[in-house]
């Protein structure tokens, strides 16, 4: 069950163990919406598009549907379990330059809502 608070619409700071998650692309040009976030301010690696970042996670939804997006989110939700250390931030992922809704993606994250250093966005918590 899903007990905490939900992502901010706006993350414009982190503390040292937070991490902003987007939606990036697998050539790792951060040139728009959060991913452009991550870049100018959270540690995003112009050329990486996937994984930690300085204070960013990249996961990848511009190349193709919501069942080859599924294994890198299941990857990052293996690394958010694995680094209890840190808090993730997970951002509308997918949802802005990418096209998809918040139906198709929030399904994606049912595996991260019982992840106590997964912060989702309310729209992702079903």
């Amino acid at each position: 069950m899903y007990n905490r608070a939900f992502t901010p619409e706006r993350i414009t700071q982190l503390k040292p163990n937070e991490i902003f998650v987007f939606g990036s692309n697998l050539a790792g040009a951060h040139g728009g919406g959060a991913a452009r976030l991550a870049y100018d301010r959270f540690g995003a690696v112009w050329g990486q598009g996937v994984g930690l970042q300085g204070q960013s996670y990249g996961i990848p939804t511009m190349h193709g549907g919501v069942d080859v997006i599924k294994p890198y989110v299941d990857e990052f939700i293996a690394f958010a379990k694995a680094h209890p250390e840190m808090k993730f931030f997970v951002t509308k992922i997918g949802c802005g330059i990418a096209g998809f809704t918040t139906e198709e993606m929030a399904p994606l994250f049912a595996d991260a809502v019982d992840v106590e250093n997964v912060i989702l966005p309310q729209e992702f918590v079903l």
